[in-house]
């Protein structure tokens, strides 16, 4: 019985290391709040209501902790390359705030957003790999993230942004 409640313990252990992580993540891009300078930017019609974001962001992050925890228990000999590309992904979605929020560059923005792509696709590929419900989890987030590109897209584009001043 101690043996099994020391397992217990060790995996639920691991679980709050993943979920500090991205709460760490969320509060470092959270300082770069919307402010006035978002305020100010014209906005798509389907814009979402400013009240969308928290539980989204709330509920993906939940499964983004749980679809890591699920590889990093799995014990498997390619979890932690996965876990490097989980980690990858994340600094990439804290990065965006600071770049859309914190220095008001969308162009840029859009590119993190492209490589958080990139980077998130690997990541569900190499967690299938590993555990095929760990990626599955994995998915709302990727939707997620492609949403935020178009809409990135749109509100560089709607305030001056353009393909010839990719860096603006």
């Amino acid at each position: 019985m101690q043996q099994a409640e020391f397992e217990l313990n060790r995996q639920f252990g691991s679980f709050l290391v993943f979920l500090a992580l991205v709460v760490l993540m969320s509060a470092f891009g959270s300082q770069f709040g919307t402010g006035e300078w978002y305020a100010g930017l014209n906005k798509p019609a389907w814009n979402p209501p400013s009240w969308v974001f928290a539980p989204v962001w709330s509920t993906l992050y939940l499964l983004m902790s749980i679809a890591a925890w699920m590889v990093w228990n799995s014990g498997h000999e390619a979890r932690n390359t996965a876990i490097a590309y989980w980690l990858a992904q994340l600094v990439l979605n804290g990065i965006w705030s600071w770049l859309f929020f914190g220095l008001h560059r969308p162009g840029w923005a859009l590119g993190d957003l492209a490589l958080l792509i990139v980077v998130l696709v690997l990541t569900i590929r190499k967690f299938h790999a590993i555990r095929a419900p760990a990626a599955y989890l994995l998915l709302p987030y990727l939707a997620w993230v492609m949403f935020a590109w178009v809409l990135n897209l749109a509100l560089w584009q709607m305030n001056g942004g353009g393909f010839g001043t990719i860096l603006g």
